[in-house]
């Protein structure tokens, strides 16, 4: 009878089919420009799940998008990396990265235009439960998801890791319809507090959902592991700011998502 059911077992292990993180580049376009994003989700299940919008650093759509796009599916959401600067154009070089970036940031119409391609790009993944969405993004894309929260974007929450903080007023923080969470690193020299008082500030007289996180000895660019092999003053990677800024997000996307 053992010997039966051993047997019975290892068949039925042997009939099934591993999940395993899949990942498909997907084009999309805003204003003749072609996007080149990248989409991970775990094939474990053919279930609708929420989608989470990444949005890269100043360097472009890199590895390190597509590793956090990556560690997002593992946790079981479709996780679209977006392309903000058009045919997937990523820089080695700062200055390069300053200029692609600018480039994008200087003209309000297209930042939000490109963001919100994107966005519309994640609705349309089969996968993805379309009312169950949100955003994160680092450095650059730090502030273009917390442009989008407030710009009162349908997201059920925005998460920005170590971004430039919008100077808005609390009238238009009131646009703001999602959770916000913003993991800044307390040593942060691009940063200065007084953006911080003031972001906060705009926040709160709005009765915004929000929480502002500040991590002791992280400086900027605290997430990527690399950070420091860029030779940039004032970047530097914080494993423990790294590890407790992301269970942050995690905690915020179970309450986000559990509505």
């Amino acid at each position: 009878m053992r010997a039966i059911l051993a047997v019975a077992i290892l068949t039925a292990i042997a009939g099934q089919t591993p999940a395993a993180i899949k990942n498909k580049p997907v084009d999309y376009t805003h204003d003749g420009v072609t996007l080149k994003g990248q989409l991970y989700w775990d094939d474990a299940t053919d279930a609708r799940r929420p989608g989470v919008l990444v949005v890269h650093e100043w360097w472009g759509l890199n590895d390190y998008a597509r590793k956090r796009a990556t560690m997002l599916a593992e946790l079981g959401y479709a996780a679209l990396a977006v392309d903000m600067y058009g045919d997937g154009k990523t820089a080695a070089h700062p200055k390069e990265a300053g200029e692609m970036m600018e480039k994008v940031r200087g003209n309000e119409k297209l930042w939000a235009g490109r963001a919100a391609a994107g966005l519309a790009e994640l609705r349309k993944q089969p996968m993805v439960d379309t009312k169950k969405v949100a955003v994160i993004g680092y450095c650059f894309g730090g502030s273009t998801a917390l442009n989008m929260a407030i710009a009162g974007a349908d997201i059920r929450a925005a998460v920005s890791f170590h971004g430039a903080l919008p100077d808005i007023t609390a009238e238009q923080a009131k646009k703001a319809r999602c959770k916000i969470l913003v993991c800044h690193g307390a040593d942060d020299s691009f940063i200065p507090e007084k953006a911080c008082a003031a972001f906060r500030a705009a926040l709160g007289s709005a009765g915004a959902d929000y929480e502002f996180a500040y991590f002791g000895g992280a400086k900027h660019s605290f997430t990527v592991a690399d950070a420091d092999s860029r030779g940039i003053d004032g970047i530097k990677y914080n494993a423990a700011a790294d590890r407790r800024s992301w269970e942050l997000m995690c905690n915020l996307f179970r309450e986000a998502f559990e509505k």
